[in-house]
């Protein structure tokens, strides 16, 4: 028997790679209401589901770790989170985080621990296999976090902004500058390139700055070809974000790309933002700004 409107339990089960953030992420959710719990076993949802039915003052949102501790993760995960959608009632959400491995190698380095599939090797060994363990569960995850380049204060941000459920239940639209020769943000709904577009770095007096200074945004911003993209997609998202809301997302990113993610991408986010924070809930972020060219 599913569970009764009033006792609707909303179910958020973070796993992902070890070192990713898992921790972090955990004690996010927890600040924002969510009981929380960590390494429960995937077998015992379902009795976990029931007796929070049973209890009459039980929490209406939970967030479970779960992660390779558990040796049932993947025999019995996806179907204990069936059982309690079908049997419970439960919604349930999978959240993955993840970082590269050059920044997962530096994090098992900074604190000295082991790999929990490598004790004793190397953590690059340890995380490898991981990754090929953890692939089915991160292309059925319903949100994808990359922490590759974000401190823990920068995480748990993210978190608020897409989990928060205060009295506003607006979508959240975070527009997102970055450089393809950083890597693709993972987390990204939407990708835009903008690298068609005219190039500050090849101006002398404007390589060192940002789309954020005025001498930049203007470079970019009045040629006439960036006014007529910018335009068209002032009016692809005046369409969508209507679209995206009604249907129920919570939160929407729109990456907008460059070579480098510190001229053009930053200029037209920016742009995006400026247009858009008055109509809609917005947050902009330019994950590739510091690291240059």
């Amino acid at each position: 028997m599913a569970l009764k409107t009033e006792q609707s339990l909303d179910l958020v089960v973070i796993t992902g790679m070890s070192g990713a953030g898992k921790t972090v992420a955990m004690q996010s959710l927890e600040d924002l209401g969510y009981f929380c719990m960590d390494n429960l076993p995937p077998v015992l949802l379902p009795k976990f589901a029931e007796l929070l039915r049973q209890s009459g003052g039980a929490p209406r949102q939970v967030a479970l770790v779960i992660d390779l501790r558990g040796r049932e993760f993947f025999t019995s995960l996806f179907e204990s989170l069936d059982r309690l959608e079908t049997q419970h009632g439960v919604r349930c959400q999978i959240l993955f985080l993840d970082a590269d491995d050059q920044t997962l190698v530096r994090r098992y380095k900074e604190t000295r621990r082991r790999h929990p599939l490598s004790p004793d090797g190397t953590p690059l060994d340890g995380i490898l296999q991981e990754r090929k363990l953890l692939a089915e569960i991160k292309g059925r995850a319903h949100q994808i976090i990359d922490t590759s380049s974000m401190k823990p204060a920068e995480l748990k941000e993210k978190i608020a902004s897409r989990f928060s459920r205060g009295d506003d239940p607006a979508m959240t639209v975070t527009f997102m500058s970055f450089g393809f020769k950083h890597g693709l943000p993972i987390d990204a709904d939407l990708v835009f390139d903008v690298r068609f577009l005219p190039n500050p770095h090849y101006v002398d007096h404007l390589r060192p700055l940002t789309g954020k200074d005025p001498e930049v945004a203007k470079y970019v911003m009045e040629r006439a070809e960036t006014k007529q993209f910018v335009e068209k997609l002032f009016d692809l998202f005046q369409f969508l974000l209507p679209q995206y809301s009604r249907e129920g997302k919570s939160s929407l990113v729109v990456g907008i790309g460059c070579t480098g993610g510190k001229h053009r991408s930053v200029a037209i986010t920016e742009a995006l933002y400026h247009h858009f924070m008055e109509q809609h809930r917005c947050r902009v972020t330019h994950r590739d700004i510091e690291k240059g060219g």
